[in-house]
């Protein structure tokens, strides 16, 4: 397996954006193919948007979940996008970045160029999403080469800050916009974005969420079924916010919620 930081060479300047003092890192877990036993196989990819209100990323979302995924057979990339102060649009177009960076080396990297899915936890689930409802926005034409250029093959949405209406987590869209943009926010209330263009969508919530309500999944489940996007969507009964892959690792051990990772990879290896 090849461990490494990649540099994204994200076009910032194209999108009029200020780079961000601290530079994104996009950490690789690579599987390479072995004589002995994988000599031309092609693995799914998925690339990681950990949570953390769009102040930080969380460590529990980041490198245990790719260690999950890659004993599931999957090429991992944690994105660790930039965060408050950095303002809406530019953890989207490092997120597009990353996909357009592991389409163009799919072969170099042994990955199925049409299974390469984006996982986004909480206010990560939020990013993903909003790449998956604005991979063909005119706000990424600038940067756009070709049509599906940034779009994910699918998405895995776990506990996703969805919605700016009544149920949003109010502070990731502060974090996201800044107060002084805070008005803008129904623009990024992403149920309301929907299309039969969203990528396939896998989605998980606990029902006694106390950070992000469950409400958030369903308003982007509902809106994807009426745009017959197909869906998968698990909520589990018990369980807080932050879960991760829900095991001894994280710090946060709750009875069957783990499951979401292997009906996930499921959703992934079925499309």
């Amino acid at each position: 397996m090849l461990i490494e930081e990649i540099k994204l060479n994200v076009p910032y300047e194209k999108l009029n954006l200020d780079t961000p003092k601290k530079e994104v890192i996009f950490t690789g877990y690579i599987i390479q193919n072995s004589e002995q036993y994988s000599k031309d196989r092609k693995r799914p990819a998925l690339i990681i948007c950990p949570g953390g209100g769009y102040a930080f990323t969380s460590d529990r979302e980041a490198t245990p979940v790719a260690l999950e995924f890659l004993a599931k057979g999957f090429s991992c990339f944690v994105l660790r996008y930039s965060t408050n102060p950095s303002r809406f649009p530019v953890s989207l177009l490092e997120l597009a970045t990353a996909v357009k960076m592991v389409r163009e080396n799919a072969e170099n990297w042994d990955i199925e160029v049409d299974k390469i899915a984006v996982c986004g936890f909480s206010a990560g689930g939020h990013l993903a999403a909003s790449l998956g409802v604005f991979w063909n926005h005119p706000i990424l034409s600038p940067v756009r080469k070709s049509e599906e250029q940034f779009k994910p093959n699918a998405l895995i949405l776990c506990y996703p800050v969805i919605t700016a209406g009544e149920k949003s987590h109010k502070s990731s869209f502060v974090n996201l916009l800044g107060r002084n943009r805070l008005a803008q926010k129904e623009s990024l209330s992403l149920e309301k974005h929907v299309t039969d263009k969203l990528p396939p969508t896998f989605l998980w919530h606990t029902y006694t969420d106390p950070g992000v309500p469950v409400e958030n999944s369903l308003l982007f489940a509902n809106a994807a079924v009426a745009s017959k996007v197909p869906i998968e969507m698990h909520i589990y009964p018990k369980g807080g916010h932050g879960l991760s892959i829900a095991n001894e690792l994280v710090n946060t051990p709750v009875h069957n919620v783990g499951t979401w990772i292997e009906f996930a990879t499921e959703f992934i290896k079925n499309l």
